[in-house]
């Protein structure tokens, strides 16, 4: 019988009934969920194994890789750089990294690489398997890259290189790492963990993340001479670990800083964030607002179906909402993670699991988001 530890109190009962289906029905191996009510933790749950041999109880403090949660706590770090007024949002990137001007990308703004509209969600030249674990080889190659359509003029999930574009012009202005800056400016004001690069202290608490590898975009059965199908193989594959799979166990991966994809954290650490969002701890409602407007929404060049998108930030769409606040808004992950917040309510949600599942409406974060709604008054 699965046991289940933490807090939840009798009003979101069905909250709890809902963690327990993901195990009971679609299978999860391990997860934490938590909901965050302004700086008070409402929900807090965790259960279930950090491995796939049963050998390791998932724990309070357990961690996992949260893929592209990664891309909203990058975002927050880059908002916080433009309400000091050290960037401007229209000023091209090239303002703040120079070498960024290639390749007739001299006045791609700052707000079109925040919303997937800057035609560089790949690098077109082979790049060694090495080059995923070395911040400079991706920038660099970025820096080369020639933009797949006119910036500006559609968008397209930058799946990878969303963090090295972004988090370059926060290495430019502030002269820290994104994971230095999320450290001192996100989760340690808040004193919760997020990691962008993990510290090999924090091994032995990282849940393996399982059966990671199976699953490709369906438009890749294509012609792979077709020069689409290449930017969206390339987005995912080049260089080959991009997307962690076959290495997001290891300690090379772990350490290594791939803001849009190898956070690593836990379903209160990511509520807390989205709710210190959500009430203004973090950024002024000005900057939230700015940044939560849609930028982005329609059919996606690399996805292949409909996304929305504000400046780094997801937004709630029907076929996959946050909730029931159309000013919502977060990031979901790869297999099934999410984080967001509901500034409506001041509520931020999280949730962390080990088993990759559906990454567009996933039934797991779906049930649960549902069942805190309906408890709700």
């Amino acid at each position: 019988m699965l046991e289940v530890y933490g807090s939840c109190p009798a009003r979101f009962e069905r909250v709890r009934d809902a963690f327990i289906q993901n195990f009971e029905v679609d299978g999860e191996v391990g997860a934490s969920f938590a909901v965050c009510e302004g700086d008070r933790m409402v929900v807090d749950l965790w259960a279930g194994w950090a491995d796939e041999a049963s050998a390791r109880p998932w724990e309070r403090d357990t961690l996992v890789n949260v893929f592209s949660i990664g891309k909203a706590v990058t975002s927050i770090c880059l908002h916080h750089l433009v309400e000091r007024g050290l960037v401007d949002l229209d000023a091209p990137v090239s303002t703040y990294w120079p070498e960024f001007a290639r390749a007739g990308k001299d006045q791609v703004p700052v707000r079109a690489v925040l919303s997937h509209r800057a035609g560089l969600p790949a690098v077109r030249a082979p790049l060694p398997d090495e080059a995923v674990y070395s911040w400079p080889a991706m920038t660099e190659a970025l820096a080369e890259q020639r933009p797949w359509w006119e910036p500006g003029t559609a968008h397209g999930y930058h799946v990878n290189t969303f963090g090295f574009l972004v988090g370059e012009v926060i290495r430019r202005v502030s002269g820290m790492s994104v994971g230095e800056y999320v450290r001192r400016h996100v989760s340690g004001p808040l004193g919760v963990e997020f990691h962008i690069g993990l510290p090999e202290a924090c091994d032995e608490r990282v849940a393996a993340f399982l059966r990671y590898g199976t699953e490709v975009p369906a438009v890749l059965d294509a012609s792979p001479t077709d020069d689409r199908i290449l930017m969206i193989f390339n987005s995912y594959y080049n260089p080959a670990g991009l997307s962690g799979i076959g290495i997001v166990n290891t300690r090379r991966w772990r350490a290594a800083e791939v803001p849009s994809t190898n956070g690593h954290s836990n379903a209160r650490s990511v509520a807390r964030i989205f709710a210190g969002l959500a009430n203004g701890e973090l950024l002024d409602e000005q900057t939230l607002v700015r940044a939560t407007s849609e930028h982005s929404s329609g059919p996606d060049l690399i996805l292949g179906r409909p996304s929305r998108f504000g400046l780094g930030f997801q937004l709630s769409q029907a076929e996959r909402p946050m909730g029931t606040s159309p000013r919502a808004f977060g990031h979901f992950g790869a297999g099934g993670s999410m984080g967001f917040a509901d500034p409506d309510r001041g509520l931020g949600l999280g949730y962390t699991m080990n088993v990759m599942g559906p990454r567009w409406r996933n039934p797991k974060n779906r049930r649960l988001i549902d069942a805190v709604y309906s408890c709700l008054p």
